[in-house]
């Protein structure tokens, strides 16, 4: 992807460096790229600079208050940005609010007054707006800290009611869908890093991902908006797959990551009202939630009151529905129908079932196995919610600390134990693991958990949560458009996606060696 719409940040300590980023960064594609020079640790060398210009270039040199690194005064800070402006490398020079009247207008540079605030969304945001609005500009920024979900609504709100070229956005991961979002209400262009691991600024997206993630060179006041809601979501790979399949369905739509702490599912749904999101898949600890909230219901929810998907009907009020009651038990079936090509033919009713985990994913599975007539035993950290899980489901439980002597065909873990980034952890002991058992572990991030390496090297049968994922981001797609995904070229995009040589969107989608990567689940 190469786009205008995309600022791409660098900053960097050495000179050296910053001419590395800049090369690369322009053979990757960018066409616009803000220099953060306030990251420099020695004296801003225009000169050696200058020659590597391949596009234009926005001059920032952030105070720390700001959000910024620069060590010196701000005599010294107002000297280097006169001289940033009349060096001729910039076609843009970024000034705070605070001293953009200081600094007069030179030749053609254009300017952006900026107002940063790293620890809230300040209640008198529209009036600071206002005041700026005064000053003279060619663009306006706004870059707050997101609190809550309400945080993010009230900057959705000021940008989509922006009077001139503006660009508003919450920082950190609960503001994140802001710094997309932004397009759609009319903003000029939006921010990326072009090394994420340089610390740039909370929740500042990577060049890498518009290129891989987030389509959002065409992204427009029609563009629909979908989104997995849950805590964490950072790591999640539901926005890589499903963006990919809307932009192959042919689908204007941009699908986000909406972090929201637990207990504030009720605000995020009040507070994203206005952008609409069209539906979202809803994963730890928001599934029961999700159920109670919707104003009406398919059957499995109604069956496990758990949802992982919300549909936004025409009254702006929700469906919601389960995905995961059927993907799980496809996912179990289909590997012993491949398995009864070489073997005895075994039917789930004959199988004898331990899930770890009493969250909204356990309940998704324990009501789609026990319907088959599985045996279920169900062990959580908390045993009341085991019990009461076991008593709605009419199966046993057992006390977390006596799962390792329950017998079992079929081993599920429903847990986030495991999960990145905490991949050396495994919810049970492996001395468990018999060969020729069952384990399927419905993480995904990683594909091949400890979990499942250990029950490899014990003979044991796996199952990760790739298969269960894509069947059930599959029926999200098809409930969210009302078009049925091809799920093999889902699959191929799964295997593709921790993988270095991940494909932008304009390029093909090829088969390689090996599958990666599924949906988390929940105690």
């Amino acid at each position: 992807m190469s786009s205008d719409r995309v600022l791409v940040v660098i900053g960097r300590t050495r000179h050296k460096m910053v001419v590395a980023e800049l090369q690369e960064a322009v053979k990757r594609g960018a066409k616009f790229i803000e220099l953060r020079l306030d990251f420099l640790a020695k004296a801003v060398d225009f000169k050696r600079l200058a020659p590597l210009k391949q596009c234009p270039w926005v001059a920032t040199l952030r105070r720390p208050s700001d959000g910024g690194r620069f060590p010196g005064n701000e005599q010294e800070r107002m000297m280097i940005l006169r001289q940033a402006i009349v060096s001729g490398a910039f076609e843009w020079v970024d000034l705070e609010t605070d001293i953009a009247g200081t600094v007069p207008r030179f030749g053609p540079v254009k300017r952006i007054v900026s107002y940063h605030n790293t620890t809230e969304t300040p209640a008198n945001l529209d009036e600071i707006y206002a005041e700026m609005l005064k000053q003279d500009a060619d663009v306006y920024k706004l870059a707050v800290a997101a609190q809550s979900p309400e945080d993010v609504g009230r900057v959705l709100q000021l940008q989509r009611t922006a009077p001139k070229p503006t660009v508003a956005f919450c920082m950190g991961d609960i503001g994140q869908p802001t710094r997309f979002l932004a397009l759609k209400f009319g903003a000029p262009w939006i921010y990326a890093a072009f090394n994420k691991e340089r610390g740039i600024a909370p929740g500042l997206p990577s060049f890498d991902e518009f290129r891989t993630t987030y389509p959002v060179q065409n992204v427009n006041a029609d563009t629909q908006v979908f989104g997995v809601l849950g805590d964490p979501v950072g790591h999640s790979l539901s926005p890589l797959l499903h963006n990919h399949m809307y932009k192959k369905l042919g689908v204007n739509a941009l699908y986000l990551p909406f972090r929201v702490p637990r207990g504030q599912l009720p605000l995020a749904l009040e507070s994203y009202d206005q952008i609409p999101v069209r539906g979202y898949s809803v994963t730890i600890p928001h599934k029961e939630a999700a159920a109670s909230l919707a104003r009406e219901s398919e059957p499995n929810v109604q069956v496990t009151a758990s949802a992982n998907t919300l549909v936004r009907r025409d009254d702006g009020k929700f469906t919601a529905a389960n995905t995961d009651f059927a993907a799980a038990a496809d996912s179990l079936k289909g590997f012993l129908a491949e398995r009864a090509k070489e073997g005895p033919n075994t039917q789930l009713s004959q199988l004898s079932i331990l899930i770890l985990g009493a969250g909204g994913a356990a309940r998704s599975i324990a009501y789609a196995f026990h319907r088959e007539g599985a045996q279920i035993t169900i062990a959580a950290r908390t045993y009341e919610r085991a019990q009461k899980l076991a008593e709605d489901v009419k199966c046993k439980a057992v006390d977390w600390h006596a799962r390792h002597s329950v017998s079992f065909d079929v081993l599920i873990n429903c847990t986030p134990v495991g999960m990145h980034p905490n991949v050396d952890e495994s919810p049970c002991h492996f001395s468990v693991l018999k060969p020729g058992t069952i384990v399927f572990d419905t993480i995904y991030t990683p594909e091949t958990t400890l979990l499942i390496r250990e029950a490899r090297a014990r003979g044991c049968d796996t199952i990760t949560g790739v298969d269960m994922f894509v069947r059930q981001a599959a029926r999200q797609i098809e409930l969210f458009t009302g078009l049925v995904p091809d799920t093999e070229v889902m699959r191929l995009i799964m295997r593709k996606a921790l993988s270095p040589l991940t494909k932008a969107f304009d390029e093909e989608t090829e088969p390689k060696d090996q599958p990666t990567a599924p949906e988390s689940t929940e105690e």
